[in-house]
């Protein structure tokens, strides 16, 4: 096997494996999990809705062709980690809770640069 190739699954199953883990936290209801999103000024059910769409864009990120689906699961989840880390800075948070969503977001944007050809989108537009 390629070594990209090995790089591209190891970090994308890393990716996936953190966002499967916080998938389903967000949707336990545990109350460390409404606590943390109810600290950065979030109402309680926002966590429900990003657990079904976290678990719903690992399935499009491992999940065979629908590239251009992938790409749009790519974006959300730069958009719900970036979001997260500012969402801690700007609620005054310690830098220890900045890092992880910055760390899963180098995870993923690693993951997006070494995938595969079939895995990639074509032109969108002909030249």
């Amino acid at each position: 096997m390629a070594p990209r190739t090995i790089a591209y699954w190891t970090t994308t199953g890393l990716f996936a494996l953190a966002l499967t883990g916080g998938g389903f936290a967000d949707l336990s209801g545990a109350p460390a999990v409404v606590a943390g999103i109810t600290h950065l000024g979030y109402p309680a059910f926002l966590a429900t809705i990003l657990g079904v769409w976290k678990l719903l864009g690992v399935v499009a990120l491992l999940a065979p062709g629908f590239t251009r689906l992938k790409e749009w699961a790519y974006a959300g989840f730069v958009f719900n980690l970036t979001g997260a880390a500012v969402s801690h800075v700007l609620g005054g948070d310690p830098v220890a809770n900045v890092i992880p969503p910055l760390v899963l977001l180098t995870l993923g944007l690693a993951s997006w640069a070494l995938r595969p050809a079939e895995r990639r989108l074509g032109e969108v537009l002909p030249a």
